[in-house]
């Protein structure tokens, strides 16, 4: 049986793995802002984990913080559990869309394993959760996706959004009201070349959905190959 492993424990694997996906090592600093707690008590975490038998974190201080590989099929873990639970929660139990992270957060600490791998049956082993973001498989690997970020479309391209990867609620409301969720078909109307805002076309709503880069930069689409410009 896996060794439960503690929230806070969780929580900081989980921020590693997310600012390491794409480079090597992140900061003390950036897992700081990331976990809203100083960074002197980051530091002491951080030495608690490299610690641990076997370790979780390649630690020093002047290089960084990454996970080791144990470290990564923890968080892998923690994230296939996350995601099962976000799915399972909209799914199944009815939640909405903006109140599925915090609750997912709450509960991939005390579920055990087995009710996690009933879930996983039930829903039928999805490979993306509802935000889009994939879902670990049982032998913890990644699903693939051919999604790149909104921010790299041109005007008058057409794509179908596969993920939203934000845990802010008030964000989330506000995207779903709009329609902007996994799944939905989008048009680059406009691109204003100053300050790089999306002018976007949504499914078949007929206002227009104004975006800026912070929030289309965490919008991942996928070009729509039926769609003649």
């Amino acid at each position: 049986m896996e060794k439960q492993i503690s929230r806070s424990v969780g929580d900081y694997i989980k921020a590693i793995y997310s600012f390491t996906t794409n480079q090597e090592t992140t900061t003390t600093l950036a897992l700081a802002e990331q976990l809203s707690v100083a960074p002197s008590s980051v530091t002491s975490m951080l030495k608690k984990l490299a610690h641990f038998e076997p370790p979780l974190v390649n630690y020093q201080k002047s290089y960084g913080v990454s996970l080791t590989n144990e470290g990564r099929q923890a968080a892998l873990r923690l994230i296939r559990r996350h995601r099962l639970l976000e799915t399972f929660l909209l799914k199944i139990m009815g939640y909405q869309w903006e109140n599925i992270h915090g609750e997912a957060d709450e509960l991939e600490h005390v579920i055990s394993t087995r009710f996690e791998q009933h879930m996983a049956d039930l829903l039928g082993e999805p490979q993306f959760d509802p935000h889009g973001d994939p879902i670990p498989t049982r032998d913890l690997l990644l699903p693939t996706s051919n999604s790149i970020p909104l921010t790299q479309l041109s005007e008058g391209e057409n794509a179908i959004i596969r993920r939203v990867h934000s845990s802010q609620s008030n964000l989330l409301r506000n995207l779903s009201d709009h329609g902007i969720v996994p799944g939905v078909t989008i048009n680059i109307d406009s691109r204003n070349p100053i300050d790089q805002t999306l002018q976007l076309s949504v499914g078949n709503q007929r206002k227009p959905y104004v975006i800026g880069p912070d929030i289309s930069r965490n919008i991942f689409v996928e070009l729509n190959p039926r769609h003649d410009h």
